[in-house]
């Protein structure tokens, strides 16, 4: 027979692991590795799902203008686990491979109708940015609105909100729109999470990429407890379809990007994390608490 004394000791105990528990949570380190541009390149997506099953990526974020977002929404239902956002976008910044507007969005493209290839100027590359010309609000407004309401179509476990080259951060006017959407379509944008930046890494694109995993690897020992930290990068893989992408100020996509693949698959790298108490958390986990 049980004893009324056992009984108390046993709910004692549970308690104490439920405080521990809650102040763990408190104090442990949270990370969020936000692997971005899904839909891009099928090279993209597919390095995007290695990370997320074999690595230590926990969210992603949909380009849905993009020619290869099919398989990249087939390739997210197939792995439902995986936190994802709309990644609203209004630039084409790849040479040799030009995305489109969803909407008719005149004054968002260039004579071909391809989006501007980037938000601010480009020395190099002149009136070959949106600031270049005459844009207008509102064909920011139908745009943006267009590719949430596809990518909630396509995938209904759209979670947040983010934006492709700091396409809703540029402009006062635009941000303010962009504020006023997200809480219109319920979600969030990433300021409202209040994340830490990730610690820079500080070493050169054609580092060897045990130095970068080194790295890597130091910039996680500086992540401090009770903080949550969100580390943004672009995995890919080293294959032909990446071969000729890049434009001026940066050639160097398909090693770049096959070696943060290579980073976030690194078995010291998931060694690193578990050893340090890092808490791999997504925007998800972060929208139960803004909704409390």
């Amino acid at each position: 027979m049980i004893s009324y004394s056992s009984i108390l000791k046993t709910y004692f105990f549970i308690c104490l692991a439920i405080i521990n528990s809650s102040a763990y949570s408190q104090n442990s380190i949270q990370l969020i590795v936000r692997s971005d541009d899904i839909g891009s390149f099928s090279s993209t997506n597919q390095a995007i799902i290695e990370t997320f099953k074999h690595g230590i990526t926990t969210s992603t974020e949909l380009m849905i203008n993009c020619p290869w977002a099919p398989e990249a929404v087939k390739l997210l239902k197939e792995n439902p686990t995986l936190d994802v956002g709309v990644h609203l976008m209004i630039t084409s910044e790849w040479e040799n491979c030009k995305w489109r507007p969803l909407t008719p969005a005149r004054s968002l493209v260039d004579e071909y109708g391809y989006f501007y290839s980037f938000i601010y100027p480009n020395k190099d590359v002149p009136g070959a940015s949106i600031q270049e010309h005459d844009w207008e609000i509102d064909d920011i407004e139908m745009e943006f609105r267009a590719q949430i309401e596809l990518a909630k179509k396509m995938l209904p476990r759209i979670s947040h909100i983010s934006t492709h080259m700091g396409c809703g951060n540029w402009n006062p006017e635009v941000h303010k729109m962009l504020v006023r959407l997200s809480k219109e379509y319920n979600l969030p944008l990433e300021e409202e999470y209040n994340l830490e930046a990730f610690p820079k890494l500080g070493i050169s694109k054609d580092a060897s990429l045990n130095d970068k995993i080194s790295t890597f690897i130091n910039s996680l020992e500086q992540l401090q407890h009770g903080k949550s930290y969100l580390f943004i990068e672009h995995p890919g893989l080293n294959v032909s379809e990446m071969e000729n992408v890049g434009h001026e100020g940066y050639r160097n996509v398909k090693m770049d990007r096959s070696d943060v693949s290579k980073i976030l698959t690194s078995q010291k790298v998931i060694d690193k994390v578990k050893l340090l108490g890092i808490e791999l958390i997504d925007f998800q986990t972060l929208n139960k608490k803004l909704n409390k």
